[in-house]
């Protein structure tokens, strides 16, 4: 039987650490689905499209990964592409008490789903998209803690 996990996310954008915990979870399973979440109320930086484009980018040698865009339930969609198996990545202790609720309401929703925890390399902890979007906005360099693509698109985005 293939194990596949689910990575969901805005991926707003893909950064080191997203890449990095996506590798590492090719190690433990067969596949990796990335999910990159519509998440509109969010007003992302990147269009659904870009994001999804720019992952599979980062991401390109890797055997094994699928990235689809998705949006409704993560359940649903766990469900969709066959997996019961769900990712999500751990930088500090302060993202701790969210994920073990979101684990918590997905496996009450889904008894069969479990979530998986991954901390990423000592390099990536610190890095989110949030402040990777921030730095690029003060026109700051951003190349050390994204895929050279995404470092260029950012600066585009900015270039204001």
């Amino acid at each position: 039987m293939k194990r596949i996990i689910v990575y969901p996310g805005t991926f707003d954008p893909v950064t080191r650490g997203h890449e990095d915990l996506v590798r590492r979870a090719l190690k433990l399973c067969d596949e990796v689905v990335v999910a990159v979440a519509d998440n509109a109320p969010k007003s992302p930086c990147f269009s659904l499209d870009e994001r999804v484009e720019l992952l599979n980018m980062a991401l390109a040698d890797l055997p094994g990964l699928r990235v689809q865009p998705f949006s409704g339930l993560l359940v649903d969609f766990v469900r969709s592409v066959g997996a019961n198996l769900v990712l999500r990545g751990l930088r500090a202790v302060s993202d701790f008490e969210f994920e073990f609720q979101l684990a918590g309401m997905n496996r009450r929703l889904d008894p069969e789903m479990e979530t998986v925890f991954l901390t990423p390399a000592e390099q990536h902890m610190f890095i989110s998209a949030s402040m990777v979007r921030e730095i690029a906005r003060l026109h700051g360099d951003v190349r050390p803690f994204v895929h050279p693509e995404v470092a260029k698109r950012l600066a585009a985005r900015y270039s204001n």
